[in-house]
């Protein structure tokens, strides 16, 4: 797995992205879509050094919101999904959300799992 992404919960991700502008140079955003299957609005920032963020607003971070956790989840990135599912449960991982096309991702393979540190999202290269 490498390092993709740390995704962000808030309330309202244009607000959010003046936030950020104020304090980071953004390079890239991209639009702002809904996902039906996560039930979401999601947005990808590339920061200038390459850092990417992932706004995320919508009803499945609203409990996050409210308990003033931001940090919603780690993504990693890797070559089989499904072989890298498997290992993460075999050592204790839970799975939070099966295997389903992520939107922000043109339609890459993306999981959620629960380790010890919090919300991993797997997302298939």
């Amino acid at each position: 797995m490498v390092f993709h992404h740390i995704g962000i919960a808030c309330k309202n991700i244009e607000k959010e992205i003046l936030k950020l502008k104020k304090i980071h140079s953004i390079k890239f955003q991209s639009e702002i879509v809904f996902d039906e299957l996560q039930n979401v609005h999601l947005c990808m920032l590339t920061l200038e050094n390459d850092f990417k963020i992932e706004l995320v607003s919508g009803v499945t971070v609203d409990p996050f919101i409210k308990k003033g956790i931001t940090n919603y989840h780690i993504c990693y990135e890797t070559k089989n999904i499904d072989e890298e599912i498997e290992f993460l449960l075999s050592n204790g991982a839970i799975l939070a959300s099966p295997k389903k096309e992520a939107i922000l991702f043109n339609g890459r393979q993306v999981a959620f799992l629960l380790v010890s540190y919090g919300l991993i999202e797997i997302l298939q290269q």
